[in-house]
């Protein structure tokens, strides 16, 4: 029997005898004070994810290629990373095409031991996807895949992220509940807020010490 299995052993046989004690869980303790209307949402996630540095932009699914090439220029950034074979990535390489001189497309379509070095080194920003935020907490929720792995929003010193306004849930029981996350947790869902930053050295705040500097996020607004 290995070690983990032998804690496992006396985990269980250590309830032996004993009562389960029930549930009282009240769902509307987690999710009454944190229901907004769907007027609300985008101004509440706003407040919360720009008090920590996060940098917002309201756009619409036609616009928001044009307003990524111009933060991009205006940030002075040579190339974007992005997944070309996503539908967002494909939209990107067709707005590119028709307007040249913007910043380098680079597709993560390789794996990271082929060009790490390039990864880390000269890879200035990133565009992903998001599953979608939550309004109460100020936080996108974020599922990397295989085709947009998670270091693509953890490399990059800039990050720039897609949110549909009509994905912005009220809190996160509502999410879980959602996507059925009691059935199964997916392995690798993360909630983001804002620029990586730390105080841990001499107890001044510093960003980008664990993750991207600057967190830039398109919110493309229901027509």
């Amino acid at each position: 029997m290995s070690a983990k299995q032998n804690i496992l052993a006396k985990l269980r046989n250590s309830l032996t005898g004993t009562t389960p004690v029930p549930d009282n869980f009240d769902v509307e303790l987690v999710t009454e004070p944190y229901t907004y209307t769907p007027e609300q949402r985008i101004p509440q996630l706003r407040k919360l994810m720009e008090a920590v540095h996060t940098e917002i932009h309201l756009t619409s699914g036609e616009g928001w290629p044009e307003l990524l090439a111009q933060l991009l220029q205006d940030r002075q950034l040579p190339s974007l990373l992005i997944a070309p074979t996503t539908p967002h990535g494909q939209c990107i390489t067709q707005h590119w095409a028709k307007n040249p001189g913007l910043p380098a497309l680079k597709a993560y379509d390789r794996p990271v031991e082929e060009w790490k070095a390039e990864l880390f080194n000269d890879t200035p920003a990133s565009l992903t996807t998001t599953l979608g935020a939550i309004a109460a907490t100020g936080s996108l929720i974020l599922w990397p895949t295989r085709e947009e792995p998670r270091l693509m929003s953890l490399v990059p010193p800039v990050h720039f992220a897609l949110l549909k306004a009509s994905e912005i849930r009220d809190n996160f029981y509502q999410v879980q509940q959602e996507f059925e996350w009691a059935q199964g947790m997916p392995t690798n869902a993360l909630l983001v807020s804002g620029p990586s930053k730390t105080a841990d050295i001499e107890q001044i705040l510093a960003y980008g010490a664990h993750g991207p500097k600057d967190l830039v996020v398109l919110i493309l607004e229901d027509q």
